[in-house]
């Protein structure tokens, strides 16, 4: 049976504030991210089974997106937590807002590793991600291969 490739796409709205950074992107502000997430198996083939001809059901998939990105980071404000905006973020926090504070600066680039490891450690044994591409403007994008990353 052949390998195939699905693929099912999220959004979700973030905040964020680039630490250090010598653009605008210095000051908090927010995008609406589109994650295109695909996976790669083989459909299943056993007679009977309720899930048959699919590699998994996009509704197994939603969940997993859901529970560790979408549900965290939508309408969140997403820090490097050894950013100088601490004292903002926990004022934030004790105004109702949610606020995350990540290990790494928080660009497309590092949120798309994060994801992938994420994701990865929820998928069934048979399933494996193959890439995730994360848009934060129309224009303007990082993508997440396994191949490149073996």
């Amino acid at each position: 049976m052949s390998n195939i490739r699905i693929t099912k796409l999220f959004t979700f709205e973030t905040g964020h504030a680039l630490y250090g950074y010598d653009g605008k992107c210095k000051n908090v502000h927010g995008h609406s991210y589109k994650l295109s997430v695909t996976v790669i198996g083989k459909p299943i083939t056993k007679e009977g089974e309720v899930k048959l001809g699919m590699v998994i059901d996009f509704g197994d998939l939603k969940k997993v997106v859901k529970e560790e990105i979408v549900d965290i980071f939508d309408h969140a404000t997403v820090f490097n937590k050894n950013t100088p905006h601490l004292e903002l973020a926990k004022e934030l926090k004790s105004r109702g807002h949610s606020v995350i504070l990540v290990d790494y600066q928080p660009t497309s680039e590092n949120m798309v590793i994060d994801f992938a490891e994420k994701i990865k450690q929820r998928l069934p044994n048979n399933i494996q991600l193959h890439s995730l591409k994360l848009s934060e403007t129309a224009t303007s994008f990082a993508e997440w291969y396994a191949s490149d990353n073996n």
